[in-house]
C-alpha cells in the first residue's frame, strides 16, 4: 500500500545520524531513496552519476573491486543488477548508521562475494594490503567530500591497491565551481603510470574523474 500511494506523495522517514546528520529514507515513485540534508546518497540521482562511470569500464576482466563509500548500498545494486558483475566486492562505509540503514531498508547484506567494512575509508585504503581491479570512490559528508580524500597520500595509497591494468572511478563532488581545476590537482597527485578521462556535469551535477593503470 505504501508503495502505491508513493506514486502521490512521498513518505519520508528521518533518522539521526552523528557522521552524516539528519538522514531521510522516502518512498516516492513506488521506490524508496536515501538523502542528507543537502544530498542524495542511494537509489537517485548518484547511482545514475555512478552508472555513468561503470558503463565506461571494462568489467570483463575485474574479479575483486573496491567501494569506498557504500552509503545505501546503491552502487553494489547497480553491479548486481545492471552490469551483471558476480565477482567480490569489498565496501567500506563509515557511517555504522548508514551500514544499517543499506541493511534494513535496502537488503545490502554480507555474502560470500561481499564484504561490508565499517572504517574510516582512508585508514582503509593506507592500511589493506589487498589489490584490485576496479575502485570506485564515492567518499561525501552530506554533500562535500573531505579534503583529505583529494591529497597526495591518499591517491598514493589507491595507487597502490589497483592491480596492473586497474581503474578508479573518483566522484569529485557535486555543483562544483572549479572542477577542472580540481581534477587536474587530484590527477597530479597520482603517479605518471595513469590515463585519465574527466567528466564535468555528469547529471547536470556531478564530476567524475576515470584512472585506469597504464602497467600490465
Amino acid at each position: 500500500m505504501k508503495k502505491f500511494l508513493s506514486y502521490l506523495w512521498p513518505f519520508t522517514r528521518k533518522i539521526s545520524s552523528d557522521i552524516n546528520g539528519i538522514l531521510e529514507i522516502t518512498y516516492i515513485n513506488g521506490k524508496k531513496v536515501l538523502d542528507s540534508a543537502n544530498a542524495n546518497y542511494s537509489y537517485g540521482s548518484l547511482q545514475k552519476v555512478l552508472e555513468f562511470g561503470l558503463k565506461r569500464i571494462s568489467l570483463g576482466s575485474v574479479d575483486n573491486l573496491l567501494i569506498l563509500g557504500m552509503g545505501g548500498g546503491s552502487i553494489i545494486q547497480s553491479f548486481r543488477s545492471s552490469f551483471n558483475f558476480k565477482g567480490n566486492i569489498v565496501a567500506v562505509e563509515l557511517d555504522p548508521t548508514v551500514i544499517q540503514i543499506a541493511k534494513e531498508e535496502f537488503g545490502i547484506m554480507e555474502s560470500d562475494n561481499l564484504k561490508i567494512v565499517q572504517e574510516d575509508a582512508f585508514h582503509y585504503a593506507k592500511n589493506t594490503n589487498k589489490k584490485f581491479q576496479l575502485i570506485v570512490i564515492d567518499l561525501f559528508i552530506d554533500a562535500r567530500v573531505p579534503s583529505i580524500f583529494y591529497q597526495k597520500e591518499f591517491c598514493s595509497n589507491i595507487s597502490k591497491l589497483l592491480s596492473p591494468g586497474g581503474s578508479f572511478i573518483f566522484n569529485l563532488g557535486v555543483n562544483l565551481e572549479d572542477e577542472n581545476q580540481l581534477a587536474q590537482r587530484v590527477i597530479s597527485n597520482f603517479a605518471g603510470q595513469f590515463d585519465f578521462q574527466i567528466y564535468n556535469d555528469v547529471n547536470k551535477t556531478n564530476c567524475l574523474l576515470i584512472g585506469k593503470n597504464k602497467k600490465s
